[in-house]
């Protein structure tokens, strides 16, 4: 039976350094956050040709006589968007993003973490859609907002919160911050932080000069998130596909 002399393994904490930087490698390589940003910002200025083809205006008789041009006129009804646009186009657009993820994994022998980004996608553009057919359904001019049975006052600065939030910002960025969680990305949770606000904050439509009752009247609210997802999509993809490349 003889000594022999065997290699000592790394110390601890040499192991550790390791192992991080391997999982570091691996999340890099994981990441594709350029792909969704860059069609969620098509998507959201495309909405602009949606809402001028689809936008209509009329007078309606309103409730209990409320008039919004006149004693006896009746209420402005203004109608833009559609519906089946946004539903549809997001569906196709988290759609996208799931198999762009798993094509890329398999090339790269890697996992992929976007199944929750997907699946709480396309739960909450269900839900909101199905909010939307609810308002639209139970719509009456001149009268309050029909939100699942609450009665909400159209002018209240919570109607309108609540208006904004059912839209980009539960469709588009809730699921962004779960995906900045799979990802372990800070930048993305900044950024999509940043996405919130700008889809939240009371900033008044009137900004580019273009009035309520114009064809283009959804151009204001949609360039500043649809310009900012695009500028997402362009700074990760500087900072993702060199990387990629390197690592493939």
């Amino acid at each position: 039976m003889t000594d022999e002399a065997v290699p000592a393994p790394g110390t601890p904490h040499e192991v550790l350094a390791n192992l991080g930087d391997l999982t570091r490698r691996v999340r890099a390589a994981q990441r594709g956050t350029w792909f969704p940003l860059l069609l969620l910002g098509v998507l959201t200025l495309g909405g602009i040709l949606a809402n001028r083809l689809t936008f209509s205006i009329r007078t309606v008789a309103c409730l209990d006589g409320y008039s919004s041009t006149g004693p006896g006129t009746g209420c402005i009804l203004i109608k833009q968007g559609s519906p089946v646009y946004w539903t549809l186009g997001l569906l196709l657009a988290y759609t996208a993003t799931a198999f762009f993820y798993v094509r890329r994994s398999r090339n790269r022998g890697v996992g992929t973490p976007v199944r929750p980004y997907v699946v709480a996608g396309i739960v909450l553009v269900g839900l909101v859609a199905a909010t939307g057919f609810w308002a639209t359904r139970h719509l009456t001019p001149g009268g309050p907002l029909d939100l699942w049975g609450l009665q909400l006052d159209p002018s209240s600065e919570l109607t309108v919160f609540l208006e904004r939030f059912t839209g980009g910002a539960a469709s588009v960025g809730l699921p962004l911050l779960v995906l900045a969680w799979v990802e372990r990305s800070r930048v993305l949770l900044l950024f999509t932080l940043a996405y919130l606000t700008l889809e939240l904050a009371p900033i008044p439509t009137g900004w580019a000069g273009i009035d309520a009752t114009s064809p283009w009247s959804g151009l204001p609210p949609l360039i500043p998130p649809g310009v900012f997802l695009l500028l997402g999509a362009l700074g990760f993809a500087r900072t993702q596909l060199p990387r990629h490349r390197a690592l493939s």
